[in-house]
């Protein structure tokens, strides 16, 4: 699944999201709105990611949720 099809139906793959990164409040996740540079700036911010990691933990998201 690319990304454009998570960003488009964000709002239920937000939960998904927060499941994953249960530092992440709402109100950051309604910012982000499947935006993945900014879930990954997110990423990076709260849990001390590096900027590859972050990318990392986002295509590793991405793969599973596609699966469901």
């Amino acid at each position: 699944m690319s990304w454009d099809i998570i960003e488009g139906k964000w709002k239920q793959f937000k939960g998904k999201a927060r499941e994953e990164w249960g530092e992440l409040t709402d109100d950051e996740l309604d910012q982000a709105e499947g935006d993945r540079q900014q879930l990954e700036g997110l990423l990076q911010e709260k849990y001390g990611k590096t900027k590859a990691e972050a990318k990392e933990a986002v295509d590793s998201f991405a793969a599973r949720v596609s699966s469901m």
